[in-house]
């Protein structure tokens, strides 16, 4: 599977070629996952009825919805006892990061590949192929969703007005996604027949550094950055700068998971990429001579 999936840096685009699906769209999914969502339990409903049916079916896509759906429970569970400075705010965060996901799955299902973000073309894949463990699968959609989607989906959602504590918002969220690991591990364990789950830590443990990167707060923390970039910039080459960095970093970290034995120099490439390549005090002082006075607002 590693050997099909991945090219070598430089090769090009890190895109499988051939569509997951076999057999014809899956109508009561596609019904299922049809229209947009309204609301998070809109969301929990409708990601628990589509995880619900593809274990029982034994589609690997459930791995991540499992995974998925739990997450997102527990930040509803966070706005519900007060937790978040703009609840409002963090609800409509969870929905338009959940249609992300929607516009994914149904563009798979239907075979559109040239509408599926290619960290989840890698997914998918890989979730159809029957040759990842479970706990790779989990993880390839954890990070298509953040390393891909989150920044997107940030400005579908918004970040102003009141930035700073909408920051603070989604920095909090990072508490919730530091029980990534664990509830990964506790879903395979407790709800799927795993095969050679008993290699699952050795494993885990040779892509730790991977794990952390796909995971947690620097992860969402380049997603914000990406989105003031996006926001505050609206000048078409920091776009496509930014559409770029997010796309090689969420398909390298896809194939990073399928094969943690590769070269460490690809890592450490990932890793100048999420530290900036273009850092923001020049890019405030070349936008600044295009357009007048600006100053990126982080926080």
């Amino acid at each position: 599977m590693a050997r099909a999936l991945r090219k070598r840096v430089g090769q090009g685009d890190w895109v499988p070629v051939e569509s997951h699906r076999k057999g014809p769209p899956d109508d009561r999914l596609l019904q299922t996952m049809a229209d947009p969502f309204r609301s998070v339990d809109d969301v929990l409903d409708r990601l628990g009825e589509a995880e619900a049916y593809l274990r029982q079916r034994s589609d690997r896509r459930s791995v991540f919805l499992t995974v998925y759906t739990e997450m997102t429970a527990t930040v509803k569970r966070g706005i519900e006892s007060g937790t978040f400075e703009s609840p409002a705010w963090v609800r409509d965060y969870l929905v338009a990061f959940a249609e992300r996901y929607r516009t994914a799955l149904l563009g798979a299902e239907r075979g559109e590949l040239a509408t599926i973000p290619p960290a989840w073309r890698l997914a998918f894949q890989a979730s159809a192929s029957g040759e990842t463990l479970f706990l790779q699968d989990a993880l390839l959609g954890v990070n298509a969703h953040i390393n891909h989607d989150l920044a997107y989906s940030l400005c579908d959602v918004g970040i102003d007005p009141d930035r700073r504590a909408k920051h603070r918002d989604h920095d909090r969220i990072n508490d919730v996604l530091r029980q990534l690991v664990d509830v990964v591990q506790r879903a395979m364990a407790d709800i799927y027949d795993a095969g050679g789950y008993a290699h699952a830590d050795e494993w885990l443990a040779s892509v730790d550094e991977t794990v952390t990167y796909v995971g947690l707060s620097e992860a969402r923390s380049l997603a914000w950055r990406n989105a003031v970039l996006i926001v505050d910039t609206r000048w078409p080459p920091v776009e496509r700068f930014v559409d770029w960095r997010i796309r090689a970093i969420s398909t390298g970290v896809g194939y990073l998971l399928l094969t943690p034995s590769v070269d460490p120099a690809v890592l450490r490439t990932l890793r100048h990429l999420e530290r900036e390549t273009l850092p923001l005090t020049s890019l405030e002082a070349t936008f600044r001579q295009r357009v007048g006075d600006v100053k990126l607002d982080i926080e």
